[in-house]
């Protein structure tokens, strides 16, 4: 139809022309009407033909774009990743981890939420998120952990602070300093509350904050010495000098997905670029599993 002749068909498909004729016969017995009409050496269309090679145009594009579509899945092109991730790791895990991946797989469109380690594992046991990042504040049913990380407190103050130089601290280096301290519902304040209980040694507590880069922040300003994971001073700088607390206070997160749903290919390829980066954070070493 596109050629208009035999002979031009036949040139056009590298065949014979008495072997275009025959598969314009076979087709035309197949479907039980005429497709073309011969005049004077050239092919016409009959509307019934002209029909057919519409139905058969709108095949061959739906076979083409079926093609695209799974070129585009197979490169997760179309794929989108939902993340929920606690603030220690937003600041500078994730953003390194998002950047290594959209390096690799720029096609996919990610969404990258903070909050809290509660509000994280109710998203990902919801499934309203594919993965989450934080602490397992309770057992969960419906919860897989992927991997699991340790991280040590660290006391976090202004560097001409009185006991920047040491090269630890305890409960009783700390008494009689002001301190920024942690909402009392987190897992490290638990810690913290106990280790100072047990020491008999009363934190003399300046500010009460929430989350720990706000905490941060205080301690930066010289309100006082703040005990927190080691990886949220990292964006402060120069501004903050961090010196190990003793006895040591674990800060553990863990990667987790739902139980119900296997991780997509998007979600597994990010989990391995995330787990690269965190080993490339020295105070950040790989508990399980």
């Amino acid at each position: 139809m596109r050629h208009g002749s035999v002979t031009a068909a036949s040139q056009a498909l590298n065949i014979s022309q008495p072997a275009v004729s025959r598969l314009i016969a076979d087709l035309e017995r197949s479907v039980g009407f005429p497709i073309f009409l011969r005049k004077g050496g050239k092919l016409e269309p009959t509307a019934e033909g002209g029909q057919l090679l519409q139905e058969v145009e709108r095949m061959f594009y739906g076979i083409e774009r079926l093609r695209q579509v799974a070129n585009e899945i197979r490169d997760l092109r179309r794929a989108t990743l939902h993340i929920a991730a606690m603030p220690m790791v937003s600041l500078e895990v994730m953003p390194n981890a998002i950047a290594r991946l959209l390096a690799e797989r720029d096609g996919i469109r990610i969404t990258h939420d903070v909050h809290g380690s509660a509000r994280i594992l109710d998203l990902v046991s919801s499934r309203q998120v594919e993965l989450g990042i934080g602490q397992m504040v309770a057992e969960r049913q419906g919860i897989d952990i992927i991997a699991s990380y340790r991280t040590c407190c660290v006391c976090a103050m202004v560097p001409g602070h009185p006991l920047s130089g040491r090269t630890e601290l305890g409960p009783r280096d700390l008494k009689g300093h002001p301190m920024v301290a942690l909402a009392h519902h987190t897992v490290a304040a638990g810690y913290i509350t106990q280790i100072f209980a047990e020491a008999n040694v009363q934190p003399e507590i300046a500010v009460e904050s929430q989350p720990s880069y706000t905490a941060c922040g205080l301690a930066a300003a010289g309100v006082g010495i703040a005990i927190v994971d080691p990886l949220t001073p990292r964006v402060f700088r120069a501004d903050l000098r961090l010196v190990p607390f003793k006895p040591v206070i674990p800060f553990d997160f863990h990667v987790f997905k739902s139980a119900e749903v296997p991780l997509t290919r998007a979600a597994s390829t990010f989990c391995r670029h995330l787990f690269e980066t965190l080993e490339g954070f020295g105070e950040v070493a790989r508990i399980g599993p």
